[in-house]
């Protein structure tokens, strides 16, 4: 066989298995060697010992039965490090394998690989940390491939593996995949379950994967969703994600969309979304959907409190290390500490969940089912993949952002719980560029049958043209 890994989708590779044309122990061991051999810095651990015992066994019957993934590093593996990308838990060790993992391990037959790398505490939409240090983007070394998935994207865009997990609190899943032409779908909130030892938070985080195509994240949804007591809040089964894709297509004629480049209070570049307007009308004219002008589109700002919420959750996970893990710290993450640390009163509550409803009203106005959208498409992404090392930028096509526009885009979905897609639609300056797709609660299959028609008429590369590298 070929000495790399496979270059197609996750699919495409149990083909190869089942036709006896590829085995899950070469499969990985040409994985490894690519991991070796690449100057990405996608992965931060790996289990050779027990990925190559479980290649050995593969059932390639199952759904992704032999196919090697990564685990971001965020997500836990029994007896794997479980620092959340921080110098003050390096130590840590996972007692349990989360749901995500479990599922696509045990249900669908999967080989973990190891870990890729993350932002710290998944808080920062760059991958750079002082643990595990810069991970590049495979589409061109010296930018980012986003965060806080970014060591996941890199490996599946960079031709390491056909699939690696993800999660998606503020835009971890969109962003990345945005910036290395991949699918990421952000479920409907509780999809897949979080459990075990399922944390609320600010209930923003979902989970689920990158991928290279969209039946590769059908065929994830329909091994990983569904209830897990665990999890009280998560959803109950559905069936039938890859079987039904395309089913939707002619139902999706008449639907209302509206364009929206400055959605969530973002400023997008001008140049970037005169590309993806082209891609939104194309689309839009294939599926037959209906382009509504002078809708209000308004949304409450709600990064500040979300990363006030969020930083709960990390001032928790630090408890004692702080202040003095201070200057192990990314920059981001001990400026995120130092604005909430004993701030976080009933008053911020309060504040918090007035935010909240403010965003839930106007968001259930834009999707209202009879003055409203069915869709919304947006970019992923401000601008193309900056900078590897950062900082985050606060200017976009010449105009000054200020800070926090990394992420509004995407914010909206995750407070209010929509699912929302990253599509691939094309690239600029040698860079690939996200259209993002916002549906009302539970319209996965129809995101999903959206993002197939552009993948059926305007194809993207399954992965970076330089990988893998």
């Amino acid at each position: 066989m070929d000495d790399l890994p496979w270059q197609g989708d996750a699919c495409s590779l149990v083909d190869e298995f089942r036709a006896g044309r590829r085995t899950p122990a070469d499969e990985l061991q040409a994985t490894y060697a690519a991991i070796e051999a690449s100057e990405l810095n996608a992965f931060c651990h790996l289990d050779r010992e027990r990925a190559e015992a479980a290649a050995g066994a593969a059932d390639v019957a199952l759904p992704f039965g032999g196919v090697p993934i990564g685990v971001k590093e965020l997500d836990q593996v029994n007896g794997w490090p479980d620092t959340h990308a921080s110098v003050p838990l390096r130590d840590q060790i996972a007692t349990y394998t989360s749901l995500n993992v479990a599922r696509a391990r045990d249900i669908g037959g999967a080989v973990l690989v190891g870990q890729t790398t993350a932002s710290e505490f998944g808080g920062v939409n760059v991958t750079r940390t002082k643990l595990h240090g810069t991970t590049h983007n495979p589409w061109q070394r010296g930018r980012t491939p986003g965060g806080s998935s970014g060591g996941t994207a890199a490996a599946v865009a960079g031709g390491l593996v056909t699939l690696a997990t993800g999660g998606d609190g503020g835009g971890s899943l969109r962003i990345p995949a945005g910036f290395t032409g991949l699918v990421g779908l952000k479920a409907t909130i509780g999809r897949i379950p979080r459990g075990p030892f399922a944390q609320y938070g600010n209930l923003t985080v979902t989970v689920g994967c990158l991928s290279r195509s969209v039946r590769d994240t059908a065929r994830w949804f329909d091994v990983c969703n569904g209830f897990d007591a665990r999890d009280p809040l998560s959803l109950p089964k559905v069936s039938g994600w890859e079987a039904g894709l395309g089913s939707h297509v002619g139902s999706l004629r008449g639907a209302r969309v509206a364009f929206c480049p400055t959605w969530g209070n973002a400023v997008v570049s001008p140049i970037m979304w005169e590309l993806l307007e082209v891609a939104a009308t194309q689309l839009a004219d294939d599926l037959g959907l209906q382009r509504i002008e002078g809708l209000d589109t308004t949304l409450p700002r709600m990064g500040a409190a979300w990363s006030l919420s969020g930083n709960l959750g990390i001032e928790a996970q630090l408890a004692d290390h702080w202040p003095a893990c201070a200057k192990d710290l990314t920059p981001e993450i001990r400026f995120g500490m130092e604005q909430a640390v004993g701030k976080y009163d009933s008053a911020a509550h309060a504040k918090i969940e007035r935010r909240r409803i403010e965003l839930n009203e106007a968001m259930a106005r834009v999707f209202d089912a009879s003055e409203g959208v069915d869709f919304v498409v947006t970019a992923s992404n401000p601008d193309i993949a900056f900078a590897a090392d950062g900082p985050l930028p606060g200017v976009f096509g010449g105009i000054d952002a200020g800070p926090g526009n990394n992420g509004r885009l995407t914010f909206p979905a995750n407070l209010h719980g929509n699912p929302a897609i990253s599509i691939p639609a094309g690239t600029l300056d040698g860079m690939p560029i996200g259209l993002q797709v916002i549906g009302r609660h539970f319209t996965e299959d129809l995101l999903l049958d959206i993002a197939l028609t552009v993948e059926r008429n305007r194809p993207w590369p399954l992965v970076a043209p330089s990988a893998p590298v």
